[in-house]
């Protein structure tokens, strides 16, 4: 049997809607791997996002570490897209809102401006 709580190689894999103003606007897929592992539960995550939108879609990547409190602010760089998005640099911002919830802002830096989806 395998101890309690994250261990090397371990994966979370997350799927669902990306909604905005309780409007579903898209869908998101995740699939989070521990690379590192602490005391007290702590570890670290290498995760890989697409964000399926109607323009098309965006990919995110990164590292963070996750801790007993949970993760924090989580920011992730954007690493490519398609349609409207395939060539957008940028990054996003994750904040739990609840056990199951996450408010997801996307930042995307286009010319001089920057806008967000």
């Amino acid at each position: 049997m395998a101890p309690p709580g994250n261990s090397h190689g371990g994966q979370l894999i997350v799927s669902g809607n990306h909604l905005r103003a309780s409007v579903t606007v898209g869908r998101f897929d995740e699939v989070c791997t521990v690379t590192r592992t602490n005391p007290m539960d702590a570890s670290d995550l290498q995760c890989q996002i697409t964000l399926s939108l109607s323009e098309g879609q965006i990919t995110v990547q990164g590292v963070f570490a996750i801790t007993g409190a949970g993760p924090g602010g989580i920011t992730l760089a954007i690493t490519g897209g398609t349609g409207s998005y395939r060539t957008a640099p940028g990054f996003i911002h994750a904040v739990n809102t609840c056990d199951t919830g996450t408010q997801l802002t996307v930042h995307l830096l286009r010319g001089a401006g920057a806008g967000v989806v």
